[in-house]
């Protein structure tokens, strides 16, 4: 005679479900630009995410992760690596991953919202900018003007590619072009391997580096739908779905800061990130 004929199937079926827990949804927020940034700065990257996105992994009776995406991109190489962690842990633990973009998630923001097997999205969101940019100044004739004298000294012919303080050459664009088309034709070819047959328009559109509202990217096969996650996974989980956010820690090093460096640090931040979402125009 076993446990299941003394007690009743229904009995150990209730006491497994005690025993685990509700069902659980464990949150990952990913909000703000991507990259390694420096002491408090709010950006993220694989070091800072990694332990969030394990606790999310290893929450008990885990019916899916949902990443919360707020992010005007960043870094290709932080985006791909935090993307790659994601797929890891979801095919360990067989969980599957759904996103949610909020004001935006464009360039890197959109390359992180691959990592999930499905992507929702507001319809106001900003979502695509599959391309890659760069920004910098040419500050030449203003030292002329300041009297300043530029020294730099380099063993490596190419160790001063786009110096600001020296004229643009030619061979540096040059190069600079090649490393771009390198880092889009991965970015290209992520968007394909994770949206496949859902995509619904043309390389030339889909890869121009444009952006689009939730609505039009869910026309152009970038989403799977329109709405709001705690909306989205009640209709599929149950209304008594519970909700775990997972973050990571918050202002371990800032407490290191002398105040007027903490300070410091928060005003360049904030205009490091201004300075992202304004390229979106939010």
């Amino acid at each position: 005679m076993t446990w299941s004929d003394l007690l009743g199937r229904d009995l150990i079926e209730r006491f497994a479900k005690w025993r685990l827990g509700p069902p659980t949804v464990a949150v990952v927020p990913l909000a703000g630009p991507i990259g390694m940034g420096g002491p408090g700065r709010r950006t993220l990257n694989l070091a800072a995410l990694d332990e969030p996105l394990e606790r999310a992994f290893k929450t008990k009776n885990l019916q899916a992760v949902a990443l919360t995406i707020n992010s005007p991109g960043g870094s290709a190489a932080q985006s791909s690596l935090i993307h790659a962690r994601i797929r890891a842990l979801a095919a360990e633990k067989a969980v599957p991953v759904i996103a949610f973009a909020e004001d935006a998630a464009a360039s890197g923001g959109y390359w992180l919202a691959l990592a999930a097997d499905e992507i929702y999205a507001d319809a106001s969101s900003i979502v695509g900018s599959v391309g890659v940019i760069y920004a910098g100044f040419g500050l030449t004739e203003m030292i002329a003007k300041l009297g300043v004298e530029r020294r730099l000294h380099t063993a490596g012919e190419k160790k001063s590619i786009l110096d600001p303080f020296l004229p643009e050459k030619a061979d540096d664009v040059a190069r600079l072009k090649a490393l771009q088309a390198d880092v889009h034709a991965d970015f290209r070819a992520l968007v394909k391997a994770r949206r496949g047959h859902r995509l619904k328009a043309p390389d030339e559109v889909l890869f121009s580096g444009e952006f689009w509202t939730g609505k039009r990217a869910l026309e152009l096969g970038l989403v799977d739908g329109l709405g709001e996650m705690k909306s989205v996974l009640r209709a599929r989980f149950g209304a008594k779905i519970r909700f775990r956010v997972c973050k990571g820690p918050r202002g371990l090093l800032r407490g290191l800061l002398r105040p007027e460096a903490a300070w410091l640090d928060d005003a360049l931040a904030a205009l490091e990130a201004r300075l992202a979402w304004a390229r979106l125009g939010l």
